[in-house]
């Protein structure tokens, strides 16, 4: 499957005449639970020619492609829109750029980019993208007598992702397996949500599951502790002119 993406990610630079600087796997796969038949989510940042930076006329920032029956999701932003995001401490872009699923990268942007990601990381900004998505799937779920697991998952990263933000100085990690077994957990919850990454391992994205009550209390607790101290969070300290050069040395680099 490697090989196909890869293939697919040259036809986007031949159709689209840009260089493509980071295509990553996201999603379940880069999360570190996925199932048997879990989809590719595999997100780009690319750059245009010098040209395209010099037009009036509005054109668009993104790139959206299906591969092989809706089975290979390629999207993704156009480097000063990737930037801007970086200003406002994007949270799926803060994702995208730690992945360890690489299918295409310049290696020094991405240290750049991670760089300038440490610089711009705002606290409150990424407790607001995790809260939001935490509490979208635990109003649905945690009255429901029966849910997809993969939703369940959804929800569970999100509310411990709330915990390591107010935690931890750090960004999250998009490896899940790096923050759970990092928080203030009890063992036997860290054991359970081990066992279930096993388990989701077996099991395609319909399966549907029940239980939990106890890592349910967890979510709830953390998603409600977060909302109260959310605004409390400091914001980033980035400047834009850091983000002005990397937009201005990729421009004249692939400008080719």
């Amino acid at each position: 499957m490697e090989k196909l993406i890869k293939d697919y990610l040259k036809k986007i630079e031949s159709e689209y005449d840009v260089k493509i600087l980071l295509a990553c796997e996201t999603g379940s796969r880069a999360w570190g639970f996925p199932s048997p038949d879990s989809d590719f989510d595999v997100r780009i940042l690319y750059v245009h020619k010098l040209n395209w930076y010099l037009k009036l006329d509005k054109q668009s920032d993104t790139i959206d492609k299906m591969f092989e029956e809706n089975e290979i999701d390629v999207s993704g932003w156009e480097l000063r829109k990737a930037l801007y995001l970086l200003k406002k401490s994007n949270a799926p872009l803060l994702e995208r750029i730690q992945s360890s699923i690489i299918y295409e990268s310049d290696e020094y942007f991405v240290n750049e980019i991670n760089r300038a990601a440490d610089i711009f990381y705002s606290k409150i900004a990424t407790m607001h993208h995790y809260l939001s998505m935490g509490f979208k799937f635990y109003n649905d779920l945690h009255n429901a007598s029966s849910y997809k697991l993969k939703h369940f998952f959804y929800m569970l990263r999100s509310a411990l992702v709330c915990k390591w933000v107010e935690q931890k100085d750090v960004m999250p990690p998009i490896d899940f397996l790096q923050i759970y077994p990092n928080l203030d957990l009890s063992k036997n919850l860290v054991e359970r949500i081990d066992d279930l990454i096993k388990f989701k391992s077996t099991k395609d994205e319909s399966y549907v599951h029940e239980g939990e009550s106890e890592l349910f209390n967890l979510i709830g607790g953390s998603l409600m502790h977060a909302e109260k101290i959310q605004n409390q969070l400091p914001g980033s300290k980035g400047q834009l002119s850091d983000l002005n050069d990397i937009l201005s040395d990729y421009i004249y680099k692939y400008d080719y």
